[in-house]
């Protein structure tokens, strides 16, 4: 049944594949994808021994939604997101942001791009000890070389949005879990990303800072933020409009929120 369903979804995209390997400037703002994949393959290799981690994903996230990818571990999820955020290249496939070709870039622009238009939230939080909470949040802006104003502006900005401004000056180990994956939130937004990626947000959490975080990305994605989350909890994909269903590297299922 698994084959058979992805078998379908691949099948239905390939009418559409010709079209695809086109440059997608063409198409309005309003209409083309903010990200797209078309037939998207990760295999690694090691010890002469061949793993496919994704076979032929066709995936298109428009400005504004909530996706949620799901499924076991080992499934590729966090494959997928590493390719979507510009961390790992697919081994074929095509991959387009905003309408521009991405997969082939080097290491310089990705770093560019993934600094300027990618906005990341880590299971692990990744704050840095010895900094405070409003340097953590200032650091990517500083790697851009924006004016120490305009940082100032935006960390404050959005630490008001996630409700953390007034622990900007304690240290990520005079925070609670919960309050870390706040500030790592901030982090992601200062930047005014194009899309939120955020891998396992809950992962290192307990069930309640864990929902106060869903809440906390609910009400970003209401504030018009674009979404895409990595979780293996049934309980968290339900607050995503979609939920894209992976398993042993393959889509086999979408569901749209009722």
């Amino acid at each position: 049944m698994t084959v058979t369903t992805n078998d379908k979804l691949a099948g239905g995209m390939s009418a559409k594949r010709e079209d695809m390997s086109k440059p997608m400037s063409s198409q309005s703002d309003g209409t083309r994808p903010l990200l797209r994949l078309a037939d998207v393959k990760k295999v690694f290799f090691t010890d002469e021994v061949e793993t496919h981690a994704l076979s032929g994903i066709h995936l298109e996230i428009r400005r504004g939604e909530y996706v949620s990818i799901a499924g076991p571990s080992g499934c590729g999820k966090s494959t997928l997101l590493s390719i979507l955020g510009l961390l790992d290249t697919a081994t074929e496939g095509q991959y387009w942001l905003d309408g521009k070709p991405v997969q082939s870039l080097g290491f310089t622009e990705r770093a560019r791009i993934r600094n300027r238009e990618i906005g990341f939230i880590f299971q692990s939080f990744n704050l840095i000890g010895d900094l405070s909470v409003f340097e953590n949040v200032e650091l990517p802006l500083t790697y851009r070389g924006m004016p120490a104003a305009e940082r100032k502006r935006r960390v404050g900005e959005a630490l008001e949005r996630v409700s953390m401004a007034h622990r900007s000056k304690h240290l990520p180990s005079q925070l609670s879990g919960g309050q870390q994956q706040r500030v790592a939130v901030a982090r992601a937004l200062a930047g005014d990303p194009l899309i939120l990626l955020a891998d396992e947000p809950t992962g290192n959490l307990d069930s309640t800072n864990g929902e106060a975080v869903m809440d906390l990305l609910r009400d970003l994605h209401q504030q018009g933020s674009t979404i895409c989350m990595v979780t293996h909890d049934t309980r968290f994909s339900r607050y995503a409009q979609r939920t894209i269903h992976l398993f042993d590297g393959r889509v086999v299922d979408e569901k749209h929120a009722r």
